[in-house]
């Protein structure tokens, strides 16, 4: 089993998609990259924070590869647009890839290279070590009994 945290813009609609491809076998949102270990969606909101909102997916590298969700991640939101997806804005919304180590970082920096080729350089995405992530608890169990 391996670990994913990505940025793409407000996590649900992220979450959502993630959760239905083959090999990814759990999907959690959350906040990473801030300064404080533990945060909450209000506290993001002010933008004083400096977390991104992320969707965290636990995957079986036998049936896809980081790779593969890589590519995914940049098909499935904008990521030319600095801070900001669709109509949400603010750094919470930022374009952002955070590696778990020094294979995924490798992987990150080729398929960002691969894509922002095709977009004529326009890619914003930042790629980050993994730092201060915490599960949106008050969101996610919300959400959970939904399903």
């Amino acid at each position: 089993m391996e670990i994913a945290i990505l940025a793409l813009g407000c996590f649900w609609g992220p979450e959502s998609k993630f959760s239905k491809i083959d090999g990814v076998i759990k999907t959690e949102v959350g906040y990473c990259g801030g300064d404080n270990p533990q945060t909450t969606y209000k506290e993001v909101c002010t933008g004083n924070t400096n977390h991104a909102e992320v969707v965290k997916l636990d995957f079986d590298e036998k049936i896809i590869s980081y790779e593969k969700i890589l590519n995914i991640f940049f098909e499935i939101h904008d990521s030319t647009t600095l801070n900001s997806q669709g109509p949400d804005f603010g750094t919470q919304y930022r374009s952002e890839i955070f590696f778990l180590n020094n294979n995924q970082k490798k992987i990150a920096k080729k398929v960002f290279d691969e894509v922002n080729q095709k977009l004529s350089g326009t890619v914003v995405t930042k790629i980050s070590l993994l730092k201060n992530y915490c599960p949106a608890e008050e969101y996610h169990q919300k959400y959970l009994e939904k399903r």
